[in-house]
């Protein structure tokens, strides 16, 4: 595979666009129930699983489910945790810096939205031969694939919201997942209600998050 050598123009002009695209991403809380063409979805998760990854073992596993009773029973579980983690588990510090959001332990999205996609992360693997074979870099791996897969969400002009329920082992087995996968985040996936609204959440400048070692003639 061979690598396009763009003209700087041309460079510019997508690297502007892009970071216009993108900039304009906020998670959604609010979904309509329009049905989410399957076709964006499978493209979206095809860009996910094109990321890069230690000795390209390729970690992750990727489950979408559109069934209501699998939605429900997803939310009834993850619903659970989080009443414990917010009356239980969670530090007073950790519950200050979510009150700015507004989210608490109800999670309606995770019914609401027309479908979730189900990120797993897998530690080990079987070769061709049925040897387990250990996967490198995992967590950095899936964590990058992700970012592929909502960036190519937000392409599509989808709208979604990233949930980690802490523990969510409950998800291999409402799933049928095998050991060897570990669930590191479930995305809910749809078209936002014509009334949704986000915070009014800053972003760092650039100059608060990155440093530039440029040579002296840049």
């Amino acid at each position: 595979m061979s690598f396009e050598h763009l003209s700087p123009q041309e460079a510019e002009a997508r690297s502007r666009a892009f970071l216009e695209l993108m900039t304009k991403r906020r998670s959604v809380r609010d979904f309509a129930p329009d049905e989410v063409p399957h076709g964006l979805v499978e493209d979206a998760l095809r860009v996910a699983a094109s990321a890069p990854s230690g000795a390209n073992t390729q970690p992750w596993r990727f489950v979408v489910v559109e069934d209501a009773a699998v939605k429900a029973r997803i939310r009834e579980a993850a619903e659970h945790e989080e009443k414990l983690l917010y009356r239980e588990r969670a530090s007073r510090e950790y519950l200050d810096a979510l009150e700015p959001i507004g989210t608490d332990w109800l999670k309606p999205h995770l019914t609401d939205a027309p479908l979730l996609i189900v990120v797993f992360e897998e530690p080990w693997s079987f070769d061709e031969d049925g040897e387990k074979r250990k996967n490198y870099y995992v967590r950095e791996s899936v964590g990058i694939a992700v970012g592929f897969l909502l960036a190519a969400l937000h392409n599509a002009g989808l709208g979604t919201l990233t949930h980690a329920p802490s523990p969510m082992r409950f998800l291999n087995d409402i799933l049928g997942r095998p050991d060897n996968e570990r669930p590191f985040i479930v995305i809910a996936v749809g078209y936002p209600t014509a009334d949704a609204t986000v915070p009014e959440l800053e972003r760092k400048p650039l100059e608060d998050v990155a440093e530039f070692l440029y040579t002296a003639d840049s």
